[in-house]
């Protein structure tokens, strides 16, 4: 049994890795704060140390560098999000054995850990039966979502390579849900329960992306830290054209080692890359390199864009209403039929990651046990016109769904507004014409302002 200080201030996000490190029957202390982190350390010298990047009284890196000279044997894992990839690489030069950015797969923090206790030599102990099914029952199922043609065309591919070692490239615009395809090669091949790793070639700068592919200072590249599994660079087309060629006979070393039989332990990986962009015809107009292209593209999977797949839109919905109950710890959610009209007509435009995003948001946004039309995202909500019916250019959109009192303030706004126009802008004569006191015109028009004026005047 290990030791394991977690620090982190969104409490979900704490809980479940609190309860994945406890099913895997290690003793583990979970605190939000850096103050109580860093005391926690130092009162019980602990073999690994999960901390979240931002926290908010202390920044990750500051714990990593308070504690890094008093605690030496101590691993640290630092979890991150997208956008700050860079500092965790950082945080690897300050001695940090790895880092997840958010959103992760609970497999993939269990693999790190495991693989972190390792490298310090700590013991550990397989969970009780209890734990395990506890454990078991808390994580995110990976899986292909959909029952579309072209989801049953990606999982026939799927199956049918998953234990094939050849490269393979993914192409589909952002959001497609390439990742997803990646993870469901990796967890249906014989790799599954070796690390998972991704590598976003657009969140760092050249320098540190070398480092991450190639090393540099004793430091682990990211293939050496998946060994056994399986490494996905991700929007390998903005890799720039110098980390191409390296790449390029970095890949065809590993594969003339794997044919002959010598490759070492460090360099056994699957290769999977992804593309925002058709590779094929950046090769045409010079813009990929057409070696470093053949290499990766043994294996090409297109992954079609959400519009394209409209069928796949509600079991993704599902799916993501299980993940929100998960985090939250709450009650699942059901969407009505004039919501789920919405989401499969909009045309997604982000793709698989706009519908999740739209569905923790109408999650966050409901009241009730049932998502409606109008906790949707305004721009996926279709709109009812408004309009005055002597001046047809006049209009004003509503979201289906919205109250009928909604709909009228509009109507007689639009409808006073026209009738001072008629009125040369006079107050009165408005009022007069209405058949409403100066009081309710000024109410209904929203000034609130002036109409107090003129009821002290």
């Amino acid at each position: 049994m290990a030791k394991i200080v977690i620090i982190d201030d969104e409490p979900q996000i704490l809980q479940i890795m609190t309860m994945l490190c406890k099913g895997m029957g290690h003793n583990v202390t979970s605190l939000q704060t850096g103050a109580e982190g860093v005391a926690a350390i130092k009162d019980q010298n602990p073999d690994l140390l999960v901390v979240d990047l931002h926290i908010g009284d202390m920044n990750g890196l500051e714990i990593i560098e308070m504690c890094r000279d008093d605690f030496p044997h101590m691993q640290v894992i630092m979890v991150t999000g997208f956008g700050t990839v860079e500092t965790a690489v950082e945080a690897m030069r300050l001695g940090a054995f790895d880092y997840l950015t958010k959103p992760f797969e609970l497999d993939d923090l269990k693999r790190t850990v495991n693989s972190a206790l390792k490298e310090g030599g700590a013991q550990t102990e397989p969970p009780t039966a209890t734990d395990a099914t506890a454990a078991e029952a808390s994580r995110p199922r990976s899986q292909l979502i959909g029952s579309s043609p072209e989801m049953k065309e990606i999982l026939r591919i799927v199956e049918k390579i998953a234990d094939n070692d050849s490269p393979a490239l993914l192409e589909g615009e952002f959001g497609s849900g390439k990742q997803m395809v990646a993870r469901a090669i990796h967890d249906r091949s014989r790799r599954a329960e070796q690390p998972f790793k991704i590598l976003h070639c657009s969140a760092l700068p050249e320098e540190l992306l070398e480092a991450e592919l190639f090393g540099g200072d004793g430091r682990q590249t990211i293939f050496s830290r998946a060994q056994g599994g399986t490494v996905v660079l991700e929007e390998i087309n903005v890799l720039p054209v110098r980390l191409q060629s390296q790449l390029d006979s970095f890949l065809e070393d590993v594969a003339s080692r794997r044919l002959s039989g010598s490759l070492p332990a460090n360099l056994d990986f699957r290769f999977i890359a992804t593309s925002t962009e058709p590779l094929e015809k950046w090769v045409t107009d010079n813009k990929f390199r057409e070696d470093l292209y053949y290499r990766i593209s043994v294996i090409p999977i297109p992954v079609p864009p959400l519009r394209k797949r409209a069928d796949d839109i509600a079991a993704l919905c599902d799916h993501f209403l299980d993940n929100y109950a998960l985090l939250t710890g709450g009650k699942k959610k059901e969407i009505d039929k004039y919501a789920m009209k919405l989401l499969t007509s909009y045309k997604w435009p982000g793709n698989v990651g706009e519908l999740q995003n739209a569905i923790e948001r109408a999650c966050a946004f409901s009241d009730e046990k049932r998502i409606r039309p109008v906790d949707l995202p305004p721009k996926i909500t279709q709109k009812v016109e408004v309009s005055d019916e002597e001046n047809e250019a006049l209009k004003h959109q509503l979201p289906i769904g919205s109250k009928l009192s909604d709909y009228i303030k509009k109507q007689e706004k639009v409808f006073i507004r026209e009738t001072l126009k008629y009125n040369e802008g006079s107050r009165e004569k408005t009022a007069s014409m209405l058949g409403v006191s100066i009081a309710t015109l000024y109410r209904k028009m929203g000034l609130k302002v002036e109409r107090e004026k003129m009821l002290r005047s």
